[in-house]
């Protein structure tokens, strides 16, 4: 075969490999979502419950090993810096009515109970960034009814445990298993992004490790006075240090599969402990090389107590900002919230119904997305999936959390993955083989939040720039793992060095960037209603909309194996390879048959 016969055997093969004519027709059904059937009233939650806990409750309490104890630190780690930000932020939001020491008592018990009796116990629950605007939200409503908002936030509680119940009762979860990977991951990175800004620099709030280089930044502001202060040499160590743990984190997590060290299990042990060892590392240096260097440490509460700190009895002012002449406070609000506290407006709990509708559509969707991602087939979870039963869970925890002055909690996207992949053994392409499936690590790393309550000094002692470089390292960690995301790399990639998927194996480049440019498209939405103060509290309305788009919109644009390709799981789009693969070589075959036909035809004829 000369050089053009080469040629045109391999356009031959390229042009076979995307033949939309035989592609569509080798799976039947290809890239079409089906809702599943309605279980029977209320069946769905026992169901869930015999599935997991009733089945794997004893192998999941009981498969301790020295991995269990590396990730329940680095679980710990990715969740107490989070809800004391968010504490603080809450703080800020509420007039102290919800502070550090109510998330930190959230976070605990909640983490602890569902450890215990969850139905998928490697999803961590937690505060999350749209919760935290839904709350703005009713406190903003409380105040135009002239009502407590601690007493409105309860009666919303209240309904959101029915609605919870309701939809877990009649099998509406259902409709979270219609998302795929298109909805999931635009949920993923709008998640990754919130870590990402927050731990560089968020343009919408001012937190991050750039935000240092403000001269009004708040850490700066108790320094005014000191004339040996330097803002500048603060905000270049607090970058050093911030930039470094990450740095440091994937240089640890690098060795498990590289030369050195002299066996696997002291490459995996670096491995396993990548995060504490980099925290502990990066603050050990910032205590004994520059301590005289005034670096923004962690915000914790002194004492355990409601962070709402009374003037008088009637607890309606708050010490010391609304009685500056008062040498100390009367006392803290009580513990469990007033629901006759309704300032004379008596129809004040049927109004809380109406909030509640989207405080359930933001539970549901924001932990159900969660939970999707999580028991995605292509994470190999061999213990079931729980989605009534846990919503029936999640309701009830927020309505006691309700009652109590607590925020709410739902499924926390990022640390639920970090939680997976640290418990996951991978092969060298990033695969998942098998999965430690364990209730522990939630346990043990909630109880150490609880114990938190009673170190606080220590605690203290975490310079915020470290725990900064740990969002990062959550959020760019996270990354690898979403389609969308190595799609998107390859607008600045040559088309011919493309990493080798199925979608660039099969599909036409411009198909691919055509499906990215929409997924952006419905990202960037979602993104500016999240970020947008004013209209944050439908953000769960957008993220509900990217799940009919998705099932009537892109059908219109790419044919059924094309979305197999795109956003199908691994065994769907394994079955349609195999087939496309002996699709070609029976065509290959064929091929030669005929072409030796043509040739015996041609020298009888010569003959």
């Amino acid at each position: 075969m000369d050089k053009n016969d080469k040629q045109l055997s391999v356009r031959s093969v390229e042009s076979d490999r995307m033949d939309s004519s035989v592609n569509g027709d080798l799976m039947e059904d290809a890239g079409k979502v089906h809702m599943d059937e309605a279980q029977s009233w209320g069946t769905g939650i026992i169901s869930d419950f015999k599935r997991t806990v009733g089945t794997h409750w004893v192998t999941e309490m009981t498969n301790f090993n020295q991995k269990t104890f590396a990730v329940t630190l680095l679980v710990f780690i990715s969740v107490i810096s989070p809800t004391l930000t968010f504490g603080a932020v809450y703080g800020k939001e509420t007039d102290n009515r919800i502070g550090a020491v109510e998330t930190i008592l959230a976070t605990a018990w909640v983490g602890v109970v569902y450890s215990l009796i969850g139905g998928m116990p490697l999803c961590v629950i937690g505060s999350t960034g749209p919760v935290l605007a839904f709350t703005k939200s009713v406190v903003r409503i409380a105040d135009n009814m002239g009502v407590p908002f601690l007493t409105f936030n309860a009666w919303i509680s209240c309904w959101l445990l029915f609605y919870c119940v309701t939809a877990a009762f009649f099998d509406l979860t259902r409709v979270v298993r219609l998302a795929t990977r298109f909805t999931d991951e635009i949920f993923a990175l709008i998640i990754v992004s919130i870590f990402v800004m927050d731990a560089v620099g968020d343009p919408f709030s001012p937190v991050g490790i750039l935000r240092y280089f403000d001269p009004d930044h708040k850490s700066h502001e108790e320094f005014e006075d000191d004339p040996n202060y330097d803002y500048m040499e603060v905000a270049l160590l607090s970058t050093i240090l911030g930039f470094g743990t990450t740095a440091l984190i994937f240089l640890f997590r690098s060795f498990k599969d590289s030369s050195f060290f002299c066996n696997d299990g002291v490459r995996s042990s670096i491995h396993d402990f990548a995060v504490t060892m980099a925290v502990v590392s990066v603050a050990m240096v910032k205590e004994f090389l520059f301590s005289s260097v005034d670096t923004e440490q962690l915000s914790v509460p002194d004492r355990f107590q409601p962070s709402y700190q009374c003037c008088t009895s009637s607890c309606d002012t708050f010490f010391p900002d609304d009685c500056v002449d008062q040498a100390e406070a009367y006392g803290s609000r009580p513990w469990f919230v007033d629901f006759s506290d309704l300032n004379g407006k008596g129809h004040v709990p049927i109004v809380a119904a109406g909030p509640a509708i989207l405080a359930f559509l933001l539970v549901f969707l924001d932990s159900g997305i969660t939970w999707h991602l999580i028991n995605h087939p292509n994470n190999k979870l061999k213990h079931g999936e729980a989605y009534n039963y846990d919503l029936v869970l999640n309701g009830l925890f927020n309505f006691v959390n309700g009652c109590l002055g607590l925020p709410w909690l739902v499924a926390t996207t990022v640390p639920c993955i970090i939680h997976l992949n640290s418990l996951s053994e991978k092969d060298k392409d990033g695969k998942v083989i098998d999965v430690q499936e364990t209730r522990l690590t939630l346990l043990f790393s909630h109880m150490m939040v609880g114990l938190s309550l009673l170190v606080l000094e220590i605690l203290q002692l975490l310079p915020m720039p470290v725990l900064y470089g740990v969002f990062l390292f959550m959020g760019l960690s996270s990354l690898p793992a979403m389609q969308f995301w190595n799609r998107l790399l390859l607008w600045l990639q040559q088309s011919s060095k493309y990493p080798d998927f199925a979608f660039t194996r099969y599909m036409e480049k411009k198909k691919i960037h055509l499906y990215t440019i929409f997924q952006l498209l419905f990202f960037g939405l979602v993104f500016l209603v999240q970020n947008i103060s004013a209209i944050s509290i439908i953000f769960p309305l957008m993220t509900l909309l990217c799940i009919p788009v998705r099932l009537y919109l892109l059908p219109r644009f790419f044919e059924g194996w094309e979305m197999c390709l795109m956003d199908g799981d691994d065994v769907e789009i394994d079955e349609w390879i195999v087939r496309k693969e002996r699709s070609m070589k029976s065509g290959l075959f064929s091929g030669e048959d005929s072409k030796d036909s043509e040739l015996e035809d041609a020298g009888i004829e010569d003959a």
